[in-house]
């Protein structure tokens, strides 16, 4: 893999760990202060934000993220592409703003939920312009692959907003507290993300009109794609936990939402590849390299099989421990989340893919994978959600999750790209066969627990389990052939130190020998 992307990968790698590793501490505290039911109502407003933002952004965090990278040859091309997008950005931003508080006005939230998610709404309208700037500045760094800066301002964000949520919500302001925290980290970030632009001398073209051969109407064409196919992704993302508030409402949603973040831990490497992909491959598309794209979507293939592949079979086998312990909600979300792990892997292994086929800029046929999956989990929510409750919802969402994988190998073909050429899909599902039977008889034999401070009854098996899973599903993939003992030592030597040294000086010394070994044969 092109060290320039691994480099990229790993930035980002990093800030997403902290960023989950702060998720794990402070998202329980946040639901545990909520409760189920205004965790649940949070839930509802941030998917709501969620999929309105889409239009107020217009595809603007995609587009400037796939054209800032392009290596065109034109004067000031990577600068006049960032200020007409920040030009685009504000006046969308101030639009989105207005409308949102005219919706609100209307007593349409009100109508639609209950009268208190009106002041709810009113906040968001701070929160859409505050967020609009945050991702333009976000991704404007890294498509200037510049994720070196990019990556702490994720950090920053991810920070501030429980630093300033849990103090708010701890004194009883509730979802307002919650939402107040989004407002002031996305303020953060997006001011850092801006100064650091005008840093690089990126922002000086803001005031000024790009010249006549400057291409609008391929990037409106590209934004007004972007915004059908982020539309169609955020409703996989959010239709279900909107149908669970409208029809059930109450603990059911909470509950529903703490599974949902449990299954979306799968997507973390998944995730770092997307971000990544979109500018990385970008750049390799208009440079014509089709041969290192497709032996790219390969082995991310792979590596994410492999990877989510053993993370879906610890969190089966630790569910029960886990989540009473983590979310303080009793088994109530267990099982929703064991209905959402099929689908949950499935989705990670089509973000690379989905990527890979926005760096071109062809987006016909990834809209037209993500349009069928987002229907198939439209009709099943519709269906079983009113019968079943959270656990419709899951079924139905996992179907539309596992869905995308299917779609976007065909969408990717159609593309010119073969992500299965070597993804060893038997091989890696053989390996989780064979080490989900010890992994699983691990945990039934642990039945130990330990008092930990502010957390109580820890059981062992969430301790000793994690490295002992990865232990033998790593030799059960080597054993079968999905994974090569060289490959994983080159993968760890893009490591930083100590890791990446050790890794580099085991893996030459092999070589030596194998060499060696040659020679005299």
């Amino acid at each position: 893999m092109d060290r320039s992307i691994v480099s990229g990968i790993l930035s980002v790698s990093a800030s997403k760990f902290i960023a989950l590793v702060v998720g794990l501490l402070s998202k329980p505290l946040l639901a545990r202060l909520l409760g189920p039911e205004q965790f649940g109502e949070y839930a509802t407003v941030m998917a709501v934000q969620g999929i309105f933002m889409i239009f107020v952004s217009a595809g603007i965090s995609d587009g400037v993220r796939k054209y800032v990278a392009e290596d065109r040859h034109e004067d000031g091309w990577k600068a006049t592409v960032i200020g007409f997008y920040l030009r685009t950005a504000t006046v969308l931003a101030i639009g989105g703003a207005i409308v949102l508080a005219g919706v609100t006005y209307s007593g349409f939230f009100a109508t639609v939920f209950e009268p208190r998610f009106s002041s709810y709404f009113y906040l968001l309208v701070v929160l859409v312009i505050t967020a609009q700037y945050w991702e333009f500045a976000r991704k404007s760094l890294m498509g200037l692959g510049l994720e070196r800066y990019s990556e702490p301002l994720k950090i920053l964000y991810t920070i501030s907003f429980p630093l300033v949520a849990l103090p708010l919500i701890a004194t009883g302001s509730g979802v307002i507290g919650a939402i107040i925290g989004q407002i002031v980290a996305t303020a953060l970030a997006a001011v850092g993300g801006l100064l650091l632009l005008h840093w690089r001398d990126s922002l000086r073209n803001v005031f000024h009109q790009p010249p006549d051969t400057f291409p609008r109407m391929e990037m409106v064409t590209f934004n007004s794609l972007s915004i059908a196919l982020i539309f169609l992704l955020m409703s996989l993302y959010h239709i279900d936990i909107l149908m669970l508030q409208g029809w059930i409402g109450g603990d059911q949603v909470g509950y529903y939402k703490a599974a949902l973040e449990f299954a979306e831990f799968l997507w973390f490497a998944p995730l770092v590849l997307q971000t990544v992909f979109v500018h990385s491959t970008s750049e390799l598309w208009s440079q014509g390299e089709t041969e290192r794209i497709s032996q790219l979507a390969a082995r991310a293939t792979r590596y994410t099989f492999l990877l989510t592949a053993v993370m879906s079979i610890g969190i089966a086998a630790l569910a029960a421990d886990v989540i009473p312990v983590y979310w303080s909600y009793g088994m109530e979300p267990v099982g929703p989340l064991l209905l959402l792990l099929p689908g949950s892997l499935g989705f990670a292994l089509a973000r690379p893919i989905l990527a890979i086929s926005q760096g071109k800029g062809e987006l016909r046929y990834p809209i037209a994978a993500t349009g069928v999956a987002a229907v198939i989990n439209l009709v099943l929510n519709l269906l079983l959600i009113p019968r079943y409750g959270m656990h419709g919802a899951a079924v139905a969402t996992s179907s539309g999750y596992a869905s995308m994988t299917v779609f976007h190998v065909w969408s990717a073909r159609k593309i010119g790209f073969d992500p299965l050429a070597d993804a060893r899909i038997g091989r890696i599902t053989l390996a989780s066969l064979i080490a989900a039977v010890p992994i699983f008889a691990l945990e039934s034999a642990i039945s130990s627990v330990i008092a930990v401070p502010y957390v109580g009854a820890l059981p062992v098996s969430i301790l000793i389990v994690p490295p002992l899973g990865l232990g033998l599903f790593l030799l059960a993939a080597i054993g079968v052939g999905a994974l090569g003992v060289f490959e994983l030592l080159e993968i760890l030597t893009e490591f930083p130190d100590p890791i990446g040294s050790l890794s580099n000086t085991i893996c030459r010394r092999l070589r030596r020998t194998e060499a060696e070994s040659t020679t005299l044969e």
